[in-house]
């Protein structure tokens, strides 16, 4: 063997025995809209959507940028998450700013892939410019917050995170523990049903079950989920105006939170109180769309879990 290689041979041996020294390692992933996004090292540098980073940063991946579809004081999958250090890229829906992303220098832009609307969430005519910077990839929104939460631990495994972590598996017992104290609770309440709704100054607006993966998930637990006979053309709600707004009559009313100005719109109108619910009383968080990672579902089970018991089941039709 020559002096040469000789002396490669050392230096890559020296690579691979030396702590905090690796060689690179090609990464791929198959993303919510079926394509393969492929590198050749591990991304380390990310920018995500809020929702993408509640999931992430819940399994120890921080990007580097956040974009939010709203002021991040008010986006649900952020509270209560470390955001020091991370930069904020946007703080309205579709309008992330392509040049602060640009100057992150990012070798990933994570979001979801929405099917009904085939769309990357908040992208929207930002994608191209967006794409130009790095790859945008994700998992896809589906039937259930369980399989999203865990497609989003086989990406952050893929990054580099450590699924065994303490915290993590603190985090996913809370949620295991809540899960089974809400089927208990609706067990004990068979005859219950529940009306998950939004309410605007304009109308009441219905949830479809199978448009939100959260309500999936209720109703594969034992949930008796009010769902609407007509929904929009993209498969999410019915349309009442004020004055139908006692079409349906549950024992329970679930109210999208994602705004806390919702429940007072609702309680604005006079048509609100014609859902025997709402006049009783029985009326509480619906947390739509925006659950990631297993603290903040527990939390959220938790809190329908106690307006479950305490609801007369045999108040609506």
């Amino acid at each position: 063997m020559s002096v040469k290689a000789v002396a490669a041979a050392i230096v890559a041996a020296l690579a691979l025995s030396l702590p905090g020294v690796a060689l690179a390692q090609a990464w791929s992933y198959t993303d919510g809209s079926g394509k393969t996004v492929s590198l050749d090292h591990v991304p380390t540098r990310i920018v995500a959507h809020a929702n993408a980073a509640a999931g992430l940063i819940a399994l120890g991946i921080r990007p580097v940028g956040i974009y939010v579809d709203s002021p991040v004081a008010d986006d649900k999958s952020l509270e209560g998450l470390d955001l020091t250090g991370i930069e904020i890229v946007g703080e309205a829906w579709g309008e992330i700013n392509v040049e602060k992303t640009a100057a992150l220098k990012p070798d990933l832009i994570v979001a979801e892939w929405w099917p009904l609307d085939n769309a990357w969430s908040g992208l929207n005519d930002k994608l191209e410019q967006v794409s130009k910077i790095a790859p945008v990839t994700g998992p896809a929104q589906g039937a259930s917050i369980v399989t999203l939460i865990e497609d989003y631990e086989k990406l952050a495994a893929s990054l580099g995170a450590d699924l065994s972590a303490p915290e993590v598996a603190a985090d996913k017992k809370a949620f295991e523990d809540a899960r089974e104290k809400f089927k208990a609770a609706l067990a004990a309440k068979p005859n219950l049903n529940v009306l998950a709704v939004w309410a605007g100054t304009d109308a009441l607006y219905v949830a479809a079950t199978a448009g939100a993966a959260e309500l999936s998930d209720f109703a594969s637990w034992g949930m008796k989920l009010v769902d609407p006979a007509v929904a929009d053309d993209r498969g999410y709600w019915e349309t009442l105006s004020w004055e139908q707004a006692d079409k349906y009559q549950p024992d329970l009313v679930i109210v999208d939170n994602r705004s806390a100005t919702t429940i007072e719109t609702a309680k604005d109108q006079p048509m609100w109180t014609a859902i025997r619910a709402a006049a009783a009383g029985q009326v509480t968080d619906w947390p739509a769309f925006w659950l990631r990672n297993y603290k903040a579902y527990a939390g959220a089970l938790d809190k329908l879990t106690t307006a479950i018991a305490a609801a007369d089941e045999n108040l609506g039709d």
